[in-house]
């Protein structure tokens, strides 16, 4: 344990040393400190993504980008941001043919409840000294630019995969932030770059990075399970057994890949079964079960039907034939309209004679227009002639 020293408000250098070795004892990988004045730059490159598109499915605008490029948004005369880097990288557990793959962050509690309990105790601490309340806590709850500021403090470098990278400990991160009124000596920013590797770029199935530090996040696999609507039909395939989030461009990256795991016990699977789930289990998941297994993890803000739709993608994605029984369950008694189309498109992709027999008989009694739609393709994709277009689908 690092014994944190007192200090006066009237020396800055014994107030950064404070706040560095508290974020150090209560945990932190790296912590840093950058000056708290606009980010011109990163507030471009928001409002240049929004106008691209590149964050439509969040709903991003330009009052966000004002706000995140701007630490006094969430304290008044902000002067100084304690940036903080905690690792989570933790081993994967074994996986079997029918278990869906998850992002490494979402396999313990929360990262918010963990992450928001360090950043307190370095905000304790400087309020203390201060003998005042002058700090405020962001850790992807409030709107701020933290990777921009992870970069101007030095903590981090921003990756072609438009992580943060953060020497030695890769970027297997979670970044948060302290901001404050007191003046703490700032940190100079890294000169290191990616270089030529693009690594990242070439590892990405559906090519949503571009190799230039932006990414369209409506084609990232970690958005696309997670949005609350339908995934395009064109990028499912893309997505592999993805049933929560996609670490491939952080797992090709070198940095990434030298840092090894650098997880403590809190950053360990709360269960196997979340780690790598049952894909049959969670296309059959309830709110009870969801409540229980899913919801103290960073799974748990969706709800239950969106991984039961990730999962019947998956299982589409498997191409086995075994899946069809409970696909073709699913198909007739889930009672999310979003689930059922998934489901549809899941047998459309295998395209067995009984996965077929099951599409079939679902557009017989199916009400749902989104859902006869989904129906409808997927049994052309099984290449039926005799299957009417979407159209009549729709009405018949």
């Amino acid at each position: 344990m690092i014994a944190v020293l007192p200090a006066r408000r009237d020396d800055p250098r014994a107030l950064k040393r404070v706040a560095l070795e508290t974020a150090l004892a209560a945990g932190a990988g790296a912590v840093r400190i950058a000056a708290a004045y606009p980010d011109v730059q990163a507030r471009r490159a928001m409002r240049n993504a929004f106008a691209r598109g590149d964050h439509a499915t969040w709903g991003f605008d330009e009052a966000y980008a004002r706000r995140a490029s701007d630490p006094a948004h969430l304290i008044a005369k902000a002067r100084s941001i304690v940036c903080v880097a905690l690792p989570y990288a933790t081993r994967a557990p074994a996986r079997t043919s029918w278990c869906g793959t998850v992002s490494n962050y979402a396999w313990s509690e929360d990262y918010h409840r963990r992450l928001r309990r360090l950043l307190e105790r370095v905000a304790d601490a400087l309020d203390t000294a201060a003998g005042a309340k002058v700090t405020a806590i962001a850790c992807d709850t409030q709107p701020l630019a933290e990777r921009a500021f992870a970069a101007r403090a030095g903590l981090a470098w921003i990756g072609k995969h438009t992580n943060a990278i953060v020497p030695t400990l890769g970027s297997f991160v979670f970044l948060g932030e302290v901001v404050t009124t007191l003046a703490l000596p700032p940190d100079p920013p890294l000169a290191t770059s990616c270089g030529a590797c693009t690594r990242c770029v070439d590892v990405c199935p559906t090519g949503a990075l571009r190799g230039d530090y932006t990414i369209d996040a409506t084609r990232c696999i970690s958005d696309l399970t997670q949005r609350t609507d339908g995934i395009p039909p064109a990028l499912r395939p893309l997505i592999g057994t993805w049933v929560w989030g996609c670490d491939l461009c952080q797992q090709a990256c070198p940095p990434t890949q030298r840092a090894g795991t650098g997880g403590d016990a809190t950053s360990a699977p709360v269960e196997a079964g979340v780690a790598a789930p049952d894909l049959i289990a969670m296309l059959r998941l309830r709110h009870g079960t969801f409540k229980r297994r899913f919801k103290r993890t960073a799974m748990g803000w969706r709800g239950a039907a969106v991984l039961r739709r990730n999962a019947a993608v998956a299982l589409g994605n498997t191409l086995d034939r075994a899946a069809v029984p409970a696909l073709s369950e699913r198909l007739g008694d889930d009672p999310h309209p979003m689930v059922r189309g998934h489901v549809a498109w899941a047998l459309g992709r295998i395209a067995s004679p009984p996965a077929r027999a099951a599409l079939r008989a679902a557009l017989d009694c199916e009400s749902a227009p989104s859902v006869r739609e989904e129906i409808a393709r997927a049994l052309r994709a099984c290449d039926a002639p005799t299957v009417p277009d979407d159209q009549d689908a729709v009405h018949a």
